[in-house]
Order: structure tokens, then C-alpha cells, then sequence
């Protein structure tokens, strides 16, 4: 009777193991990988961010500790700033959002935010981000008023290849992303 209920056990652990795994595995986004670039344009200055914690520290304080600056180097003669984690404070290579910025670095699973004039620009491919920064609009795009976290309104950047699609799997990653 004990070896039965001990093999059941064993099993029934082995299943909770798998089934954690498995629903950590469908919980990882995009917005969780390196490819993760967040943008804040305010008074002349594009202040770019690939770590989710530095990024709502400046959300919250207006500042970051540690910053990359380059004068004049955005699409309108911006200011570029990145911030940066401790440990790339004195990196001079090897940041993420500067080697995604900068062409270097090609991003498969790519989540990208940009917070300009009170919205939300959301994006899943660098080139459509890079398009909007330097245009200033989008050329395709699905909108949801009210819809962002302080009820901004989310604009889901599209392209010729997905135009006609309403971008379910990129609504999904910004609703994950701004979890509490």
C-alpha cells in the first residue's frame, strides 16, 4: 500500500514539474529576452532603455543613475540618452540598446515601446520603431484609446506585411508586459 501511494506521489510530482515548466515556457514573452528596447521622447531628448527595472526607475524619478549621452545624434538633432544598468556603466561595448540602435545587433524576438506625445507606440520589429523615430508617425497601425496603463492611448504599430491583421499576439505582449 505505501509503494503504491509513493509511486503516485511520484508521479503526480512529476506532473506538477511539467506543468510548471511548460507554463513558464508560454509566460516568457519577448518583452523578456535582450531584444527589449523602450523609448521616452521628452524636451529634445530620446531616452532609450533595454532593462525593464532602469527604465521604471526613470518612469518614476525622471532620471537614471547611470546614462550613455550622445549630442545631437537623433533622427531631428535629439538628444540620444541610454540608460544604463550598473553593470553597463562602464561598458564601452557589448549594451543592447545601443548595439540594437546603432544596426548591430539584428533581433529576432524584438518587443519594443515608445512613449511620445502622451501615447504608447508598440512595436515587434526594430525597423518599424527606427521608421516611427525617424518619421515621427506610423504608416500602419491599430489603435486602442485609453487602453494603456495610466490610460494612455496604445498605438500597435503595423507593416505592409501585417496590415490587414488586428496584432493579437503584440496586444498580448504589452498587456504581459505592464502586469503589476
Amino acid at each position: 500500500m505505501i509503494a503504491i501511494l509513493s509511486k503516485q506521489i511520484n508521479r503526480l510530482l512529476l506532473v506538477v514539474a511539467a506543468l510548471s515548466m511548460a507554463a513558464c515556457a508560454a509566460n516568457t514573452t519577448t518583452a523578456e529576452k535582450d531584444d527589449l528596447l523602450l523609448e521616452v521622447h521628452e524636451h529634445g531628448r530620446i531616452h532609450i532603455f533595454y532593462d525593464k527595472e532602469t527604465f521604471a526607475g526613470f518612469m518614476q524619478n525622471g532620471e537614471t543613475s547611470y546614462r550613455l549621452t550622445r549630442i545631437g545624434a537623433g533622427p531631428n538633432g535629439e538628444t540620444i540618452v541610454f540608460g544604463l544598468t550598473g553593470e553597463d556603466k562602464k561598458k564601452r561595448s557589448g549594451i543592447p540598446s545601443v548595439e540594437i540602435y546603432d544596426g548591430k545587433r539584428q533581433s529576432e524576438n524584438f518587443y519594443g515601446e515608445m512613449y511620445r506625445h502622451g501615447r504608447i507606440y508598440v512595436f515587434d520589429n526594430y525597423q518599424d520603431m527606427k521608421a516611427v523615430r525617424d518619421t515621427g508617425h506610423a504608416a500602419y497601425f491599430y489603435t486602442e484609446i485609453a487602453s494603456g496603463p495610466k490610460g494612455e492611448t496604445v498605438i500597435y504599430v503595423l507593416n505592409s506585411d501585417n496590415k490587414k491583421k488586428k496584432p493579437v499576439e503584440l496586444i498580448k505582449a504589452f498587456k504581459e508586459f505592464h502586469k503589476s
